[in-house]
């Protein structure tokens, strides 16, 4: 499998309504660490190699998904990404220097229903070896995107940036671009709203214990724990303070060209059951209210 062009998703920013307290839960409660900080935004890294996983902008209202970033194979890759997105029915929004401190060049599109994706590709990483406490999440893991078309969607990520399909179930199909089972799946809704942002741990152990510290924050699992069929991976969902739906995961499917995509009809459960375990809580109306909330802005600041 894999993307010709794209390695990896690397972060999403947001808006948030107030900043000092998102700071406060994405690094004490949450496990993230303040990479940087400017006037009305902060951005937030794990223990791996990105400069940052999180960018939240702060904005009255409402949060609003301003951009989900890609990384890109090399500086070609924006150059033919931009021809096959407009060729796709997407428009090429900008291109030229970052405008986080991340730096390197992107390329920012927007898919025909006004999901804005950043790319960029020489961009600040952070030393690989870097120390990895026990509960600190090391990267994103996946983003999932609300579809009210999905298989539209499904040929412009195909088309424009060279996913692959991994699995397709009942509600969602899973984006294949690099070793992971997926770094984008988009759910299968009557909407176009931000389903979910998954953050790897370093293990089920730091999965489960998130789960608890979370709890005892006044923030239980939303959904979870659990394991899912499509990428095998462990979950335990919830919804931060503003709004945002939020995944620990971890043991994400790793797959190659070897891997065959199933089909609906590979992926059932018993009834009562939407996971492998069937012992967590099932998705709470919070939940699954708040997984229709969150659109992408319609036009950067």
């Amino acid at each position: 499998m894999k993307s010709p062009w794209i390695s990896a998703l690397r972060s999403v920013a947001l808006t948030v309504p107030d900043l000092a307290a998102a700071e406060i839960f994405y690094t004490q409660t949450w496990g993230l660490v303040l990479a940087d900080k400017s006037q009305g935004v902060a951005y937030f890294r794990g223990s791996g190699h990105d400069h940052h996983l999180l960018a939240l902008h702060e904005a009255a209202g409402t949060p609003q998904l301003r951009l989900v970033t890609l990384r890109a194979r090399s500086a070609k890759a924006l150059e033919e990404i931009a021809q096959a997105a407009q060729a796709a029915g997407g428009v090429v929004e900008r291109t030229g220097a970052a405008l986080d401190p991340a730096g390197g060049n992107v390329l920012v599109i927007r898919d025909p229903d006004g999901r804005r994706i950043e790319v960029v590709h020489g961009d600040a990483q952070r030393a690989n070896d870097a120390p990895t406490p026990q509960d600190q999440p090391i990267r994103l893991a996946h983003a999932v995107l609300n579809s009210h078309a999905v298989e539209k969607t499904r040929e412009f990520f195909e088309k424009a940036l060279g996913f692959v399909l991994a699995d397709r179930t009942r509600i969602m199909a899973f984006m294949n671009c690099d070793n992971d089972h997926h770094s984008i799946a988009l759910g299968d809704t009557d909407n176009d709203a931000l389903n979910h942002v998954a953050f790897l741990m370093p293990s089920l152990d730091a999965v489960m214990r998130g789960g608890g510290r979370l709890k005892d924050k006044g923030l239980p699992p939303q959904w979870g724990p659990g394991r899912h069929g499509p990428g095998h991976n462990a979950f335990n969902y919830f919804v931060d303070p503003f709004g945002i739906v939020i995944e620990y995961t971890a043991e994400v499917e790793q797959i190659d060209e070897t891997y065959r995509a199933g089909q609906p009809e590979d992926w059932t459960w018993p009834p009562g059951r939407i996971d492998q375990w069937g012992i967590g809580q099932m998705p709470t109306d919070h939940l699954k209210q708040a997984q229709r909330r969150v659109f992408f802005m319609p036009h950067l600041d």
